[in-house]
């Protein structure tokens, strides 16, 4: 480097604005004026219509998970009959529903107790028409609300969309902890922002270069001037919204929490949304993945792994809401891709389905079943047929709890399911 010192203004913004979060993040920053930032730094937007003090929590179950046994119909012969090694006993299983025979894996136990505290349901059933069976391809339809193409911005973004203003500053409206941002968060104009550790959610900066660290600091002193539309402009405002947001959730995070925390990774994740919901960070959505559920052999031992840790860290996550005083402000709703085959196979497994169940929590929520599970005499070459469209608790979620017009965001209007009390 002939002359180190020698750094423009294009070159600091072609030399990344890293923020080590994403390569996704870099737009999430952007907005019609840094002054709007500072203006809403200290406390929840307003926009008129919508109670943005509401926060929604996405928990993604990400490689299909299997339904059948995580909600149990041991009340259906067939059941037992196609899972010869892997059906759940049912003196094993916490029971739901004694009529319908319909009862809970034993390691969402803690599960149960939410029900029983009115904090959570259990939507049977959930699918869409003409289902795929590719982890991607599922995904999509999921993430955009779209069954035919599956194709543009997903349904969280495009909500978000609706919500945007000329006078709201939007980077902070939806958070994603994880390594790459999910398409379900991206919209036209808003965009999530993405980190996984928050102590890697900065300025880069300062660890490559002296020359890139005063550049910084030099765009984010106190201007007089009127923010405008040229590129000294437009970076200006991309730096500071950038250390304001980087500041504020590092400063959230770094809270100690009321409760405790199992130490696995979903919880992790969930403790850092607690302290930001506790900071009250202007975050409307965030968004969470854990991994794992693509159980074509060797089933059992996995599942029941992955079924308590997201047991053991929803619990632990409305525990800490409710011990912090904002329990009633935050809706969470679980999902994956889709179930498994009602059949297991031959290496101890099972493989891509269909319907499975959606979980929601929250005193918001219509505690316990949801809708009737499905048949498992009546199949659609082997696999589960779906009665409840996933769509439809979307917009449940769209218009009752955010306040947010779904028709946008999905498309077209679907009917609500029958999951909050709001």
């Amino acid at each position: 480097m002939s002359d180190p010192s020698a750094y423009t203004r294009r070159q600091f913004l072609h030399s990344g604005l890293a923020m080590v979060s994403t390569v996704s993040s870099v737009p999430i920053f952007l907005s019609r004026s840094s002054t709007v930032m500072a203006q809403t730094a200290g406390s929840l937007p307003t926009n008129p219509g919508i109670p943005e003090d509401r926060v929604l929590v996405v928990v993604q179950l990400s490689g299909g998970n299997d339904g059948l046994n995580t909600v149990i119909p041991f009340g259906m012969d067939n059941y037992y009959k196609s899972r010869s090694g892997l059906a759940v006993r049912e003196s094993d299983l916490i029971t739901l529903d004694t009529n319908a025979g319909i009862g809970l894996h034993p390691s969402l136990r803690p599960i149960h107790d939410m029900i029983g505290d009115g904090l959570a349901s259990v939507v049977q059933g959930v699918g869409y028409p003409n289902p795929i069976r590719s982890h991607f391809a599922s995904m999509d339809v999921w993430h955009t609300g779209d069954t035919l193409t599956s194709k543009g911005h997903g349904w969280i973004g495009k909500a978000l969309d609706t919500t945007r203003s000329e006078k709201k500053n939007t980077s902070l409206a939806c958070i994603n902890l994880g390594s790459q941002a999910p398409l379900a968060t991206q919209g036209k104009f808003v965009k999530p922002v993405t980190f996984d550790r928050p102590e890697m959610f900065r300025w880069s900066g300062r660890d490559l270069h002296p020359a890139l660290n005063d550049t910084y600091d030099q765009l984010n002193q106190p201007s007089t001037s009127t923010p405008g539309n040229s590129p000294t402009d437009f970076i200006l405002r991309t730096a500071m919204d950038a250390q304001v947001a980087s500041d504020r959730v590092r400063k959230a995070v770094n809270q100690k929490p009321a409760t405790s925390f199992p130490g696995n990774s979903l919880s992790r994740q969930l403790k850092m949304i607690a302290a930001m919901v506790r900071a009250e960070l202007p975050t409307r959505v965030f968004y969470v993945a854990l991994g794992g559920f693509d159980t074509h052999a060797n089933q059992a031992g996995q599942h029941t792994r992955l079924l308590n840790e997201f047991a053991t860290a929803m619990s632990a996550f409305y525990k800490e809401l409710k011990a912090t005083g904002h329990q009633q402000r935050v809706l969470t709703v679980a999902f994956s891709e889709f179930g498994r085959r009602v059949k297991q196979n031959a290496s101890g497994g099972t493989d891509h389905g269909t319907a499975g169940p959606m979980f929601l929590f929250g005193p918001q929520v219509n505690p316990g079943l949801i809708g009737e599970h499905p048949s498992l005499t009546h199949l659609d070459d082997g696999d589960l047929i779906h009665h409840t469209d996933f769509r439809s608790v979307y917009a449940s979620v769209l218009d009752n709890w955010m306040k947010i017009d779904s028709t946008a965001a999905l498309g077209k209007t679907f009917n609500h399911a029958n999951i909050l009390r709001v």
